[in-house]
């Protein structure tokens, strides 16, 4: 999300957020303010709390996996201050909370939004198809959308092999996708959005056709590494990422030779004009 992105129901109101934790955080007393046109959201708040018991939990305890609100520093015009802020989930909680003609648009899209995720759940191929239409709207070319398509299959093929064969934490998908990227283009996948001037957005959606099809050569050769060596455990497996990603680097640096031009771009595969949704 870029920084002058605001969720669509919130237009024309000023929803102050920051980021924490590699997330964006609202402030509430905003998003009360402009659902409900209060004076003084901070009591509206305090009365909503009363009224939704379950709220009022998850505010002062949180759940499994559901994060309460914190108080952050926010950057004003007139200079930082604390303010209390939630999350997207925690504000999508909050929404549904407020008895508000301005809320019922946003409640209609999560319910829509959730029916979409069971039929996606009875029928993947859905899903996929869902996909295809979003980035169709954004500009991207039938060709470039295939490669795309075939690309989120394969990376979803690594991790369910990463995941049988010990890699369990967030940090050691990490870890592993950076060696691929290291030995396939010679950068992590921080530097390369910085290379492209990425911040949030996905860096693959910004990826030409022959930085797709290397990252896919060197993600389908460590899951074929995986499964004829039978590996186990996250040491073993960084090694095996090591070696997929000297495949494709490999081959990156023959077709650099002979085309006398890296492969590794500053680029984004869409002009900034098309750029519809970050991410």
């Amino acid at each position: 999300m870029e920084e002058n992105t605001k969720i669509a129901i919130f237009r024309g109101k000023g929803i102050r957020k920051t980021i924490y934790k590699n997330e964006w955080w609202f402030v509430v007393n905003d998003i009360i303010e402009a659902l409900t046109d209060s004076r003084d959201p901070a009591q509206y708040f305090k009365r909503l709390k009363s009224r939704d018991t379950e709220l009022r939990k998850l505010m002062s305890k949180g759940g499994v996996q559901f994060v309460p609100p914190l108080m952050l520093e926010i950057r004003t015009p007139g200079g930082k201050q604390k303010a209390y802020c939630w999350n997207t989930e925690g504000i999508f909680r909050l929404i549904q909370s407020i008895p508000s003609p301005k809320a019922e648009p946003f409640k209609r899209w999560l319910a829509k939004v959730g029916y979409e995720r069971i039929q996606e759940i009875e029928d993947p191929e859905l899903a996929t198809k869902r996909t295809r239409v979003l980035y169709k709207a954004k500009g991207y070319p039938g060709d470039w959308i295939e490669k795309r398509m075939r690309g989120i299959v394969i990376r979803e093929e690594l991790t369910d092999e990463w995941q049988k064969r010990g890699a369990k934490a967030k940090k050691d998908y990490k870890i592993l996708t950076a060696e691929i990227s290291k030995a396939a283009f010679g950068v992590t996948p921080s530097q390369y959005k910085r290379l492209k001037g990425l911040k949030r957005e996905n860096l693959r959606d910004h990826m030409d056709d022959f930085e797709l099809i290397f990252t896919m050569l060197g993600e389908r050769a460590t899951t074929e590494i995986h499964r004829v060596e039978d590996s186990k455990g996250v040491p073993k497996l960084k090694k095996d990422a090591r070696a997929g990603g000297d495949i494709a680097g490999g081959a990156r640096k023959k077709l650099e030779k002979r085309l006398k031009r890296s492969i590794v771009s500053r680029k984004n595969f869409l002009p900034q004009s098309k750029k519809l949704i970050g991410g």
